[in-house]
């Protein structure tokens, strides 16, 4: 409840909340709701939202049908490509596609120069849709590619029996059983959508496009003369209020789940679909998707940054370089800045872990009173957007007497990053703490162990695979989180995201290019060692 008290304070108070003759108002939500373009800014927040889930959803939907259940050529290693764009913020896939397909970008270039159009623009709200659906996409993916895979083969058997073609019987038996994975991921899509900040930024800034998350940047962050604390916090109760009410939408939507499932105790094999002649058309069609979407963006981050400048009228290696890398390992801010990611995403990755642990003990194996409640408000931060988390924590700091001593440290940003990827560790360690039985505590409760000991003796060692896959996916969601930071960070206590923001609004787009491929470097080389060392599969 820390960051949404003074949240919920600010949005009724005439002047900013720290200060002692601050009085109580409701004209900060008269103000909002009446200013001059608020219309047009919630308007563009909801196309945007809308258009980012529509795009995901297709594109994830129809990627988890073709490479979970057919015969594609090269399916494995292109479903390792597809999740890529997870591991990595909002803030690096902006810059990769505007650095390719910008208005000045390589690939834009160099097709205006073969064929004298200008074939898109995504200075848009729908060329920023685009660019946020095809983001998003892996997450849709990622979700509904398990209940493609898990089907009950039986009932494809059925439709088979009738004189359904392969092809009919997947269509109409097993893709109406994702209802559950699509609708999940269409909210989760759609809040992320309002919630986004760096794809507005990038595209919509420079020509004067607003959503809700950019006003609230805007005026919170790069305001010209002094924030107007009143509208920003009356801005981010609404955005609270809504995403909240989606999660809660989300949740009723999924009810009477039970309907849907199909492992049961008889183990089955889903059958894998023959493309036939469509199979190397369609193997094109990924290929496509995957190269244009995912290769072209991460490669032009790692080419901006080796070149002085990157541009198709000459060749990229004349042009080569590693002043950009020069240049951010030679001031002391920016390399401050990769090592305050790695540290808080290490710190608090233990942290975090530990927290979600003691969390689930106690919310599922305990006969505490209030263990449901628990629950319930451990996964609240699920409604909680990285900018009005952030902002949350800054009235938090300068408001609650003592908070002052954690100001612009980064002990304040592994508090937020912790807290609000709570409901992530949580969803990690819950299902594996659900298939041990309950039987090994009762037993050890009986050989005379209290709860703390069966605790950490029995349960706990046999948890280790979930805690290493906890650890792993809080660290890569701390590393590339930057959104929650806007608010918080000060000299000394920059991380990548922040730095990589500061130097795009200087126009600085060769450092940020570097800073992106240093993420994307330590992500890869963390992902690795997680999976060789730990053996943790993250992301499934």
């Amino acid at each position: 409840m820390g960051p949404l008290a003074p949240i919920v304070a600010q949005a009724f108070l005439d002047k900013p909340l720290y200060l002692s003759n601050a009085a109580f108002t409701l004209n900060n939500l008269w103000r909002l709701f009446t200013e001059a373009g608020m219309g047009v800014i919630a308007l563009n927040t909801i196309y945007f939202a809308v258009l980012t889930m529509g795009i995901a959803q297709f594109f994830g939907a129809m990627l988890a049908i073709i490479i979970g259940r057919t015969n594609l050529p090269g399916r494995k290693w292109m479903a390792e490509l597809i999740i890529w764009p997870l591991f990595v913020s909002n803030l690096v896939i902006a810059f990769g596609w505007f650095t390719m397909y910008g208005p000045s970008g390589y690939i834009t270039l160099a097709l205006r120069s073969w064929t004298g159009l200008e074939l898109w623009n995504l200075y848009t709200l729908t060329g920023m849709g685009l660019v946020a659906g095809l983001s998003q996409a892996p997450l849709t993916y990622l979700m509904c590619i398990g209940a493609v895979t898990k089907a009950d083969a039986q009932l494809e058997a059925a439709a088979r029996s009738v004189g359904a073609s392969p092809m009919r019987a997947l269509w109409s038996v097993t893709v109406p059983m994702m209802r559950p994975a699509l609708i999940y991921s269409a909210v989760l899509n759609f809040v992320i959508g309002v919630e986004m900040l760096a794809i507005p930024l990038v595209f919509g800034g420079p020509v004067g496009l607003d959503t809700i998350t950019t006003f609230l940047y805007d005026q919170g962050i790069n305001a010209a003369v002094e924030s107007d604390y009143g509208i920003v916090g009356a801005a981010a109760l609404v955005l609270l209020l809504m995403v909240g009410f989606l999660v809660w939408l989300q949740g009723r939507l999924m009810r009477n789940t039970d309907r849907f499932v199909t492992v049961r105790g008889k183990a089955t094999r889903p059958s894998i679909v023959a493309l036939g002649s469509w199979r190397w058309p369609l193997f094109l069609v990924v290929f496509a998707y995957v190269f244009f979407t995912i290769i072209t963006v991460f490669s032009g981050i790692l080419m901006r940054a080796s070149v002085t400048f990157l541009t198709p009228l000459v060749p990229f290696w004349e042009l080569l370089t590693l002043d950009n890398f020069k240049l951010i390992f030679s001031q002391a801010s920016y390399v401050r800045s990769i090592w305050n990611s790695v540290v808080i995403s290490l710190l608090g990755g233990i942290i975090g872990t530990i927290v979600v642990v003691l969390i689930a003990f106690v919310a599922r194996r305990s006969a505490f009173r209030f263990r449901r409640t628990l629950e319930y408000v451990a996964l609240l931060p699920r409604s909680l957007p990285g900018i009005i988390a952030g902002l949350g924590f800054f009235y938090a700091v300068v408001w609650v007497p003592g908070l002052d001593i954690i100001r612009g440290t980064i002990w304040v940003l592994i508090a937020a990053f912790v807290i609000r990827y709570i409901p992530i560790g949580f969803g990690a360690i819950a299902p594996a703490l659900a298939q041990i039985g309950e039987e090994l505590d009762r037993a050890a409760r009986i050989s005379g162990a209290g709860w703390w000991t069966t605790m950490q003796r029995i349960v706990l060692p046999l948890l280790k695979p979930a805690l290493f896959s906890t650890f792993a996916l809080l660290f890569i969601h701390f590393f590339k989180e930057y959104v929650t930071a806007v608010f918080l960070y000060q000299s000394g206590s920059e991380i990548i995201g922040t730095t990589m923001l500061s130097l795009y609004t200087q126009g600085d787009n060769g450092p940020v290019s570097a800073l992106a491929a240093v993420q994307i470097l330590i992500t890869a080389a963390f992902v690795f060692l997680s999976r060789r060392l730990l053996g943790v599969k993250i992301y499934g």
